[in-house]
């Protein structure tokens, strides 16, 4: 990719944060101290999606700063991979109150931006981590356990990327047994997007 195509993408991103930074569409803008739009690679060809910024990711407007974030982050140093490679977001850009889970009008209001950032940067894979992220991903049924589903590989024609859903790193810190299946997830999405 030519530098110019990284410049637009770079361009294309910071206007999108820019229309994030004003959104009004839920009663979430009340609440947030900062929006936590996405870091990372514009040209990644791997991105993460969670579900929703965190309290420390609210305070510090970037995703996955937390514990889970740090937990994330010390995993993919285990495969040689800084965090700088890939693209991380999450499905809502602000923090729900007291880490309650999304509400479905929230998760509507905040899709097109989350759609767009992919659109923008392209990848190969997508790594859903936890359920939320990848029913709102695949459009699966809301009582869709990640349980079923992760460590699938799905074809998005959405998004024109692999899809794989696999336990958000919250779970990860109060489930221990929960690593090693991530961790295969982990590997299996960075394979596909010939990250190792």
């Amino acid at each position: 990719m030519s530098q110019e195509q990284l410049e637009k993408k770079e361009e294309l991103l910071n206007k999108l944060k820019k229309e994030c930074l004003n959104c009004t569409k839920c009663e979430l803008h009340k609440f947030r101290t900062n929006i936590v739009f996405g870091e990372g690679s514009v040209n990644a060809p791997l991105v993460f999606v969670g579900e929703a910024p965190g309290e420390q990711e609210d305070l510090e407007g970037r995703p996955f700063v937390g514990r889970a974030g740090r937990l994330l982050t010390t995993i993919l140093n285990q495969f040689g991979i800084d965090r700088s490679k890939i693209y991380i977001t999450n499905v809502l850009k602000c923090r729900p109150p007291n880490n309650r889970d999304p509400k479905p009008e929230e998760i509507k209001a905040c899709f097109p931006y989350l759609k767009r950032q992919i659109e923008i940067i392209k990848p190969k894979v997508i790594l859903c981590l936890g359920a939320f992220a990848a029913r709102t991903i695949l459009n699966l049924p809301e009582k869709t356990p990640i349980s079923k589903i992760r460590g699938k590989e799905f074809y998005s024609e959405e998004f024109k990327a692999y899809v794989i859903p696999t336990y958000h790193p919250a779970f990860l810190l109060r489930q221990r047994r929960g690593q090693e299946a991530f961790r295969e997830d982990l590997k299996k999405a960075l394979k596909l997007a010939s990250l190792i």
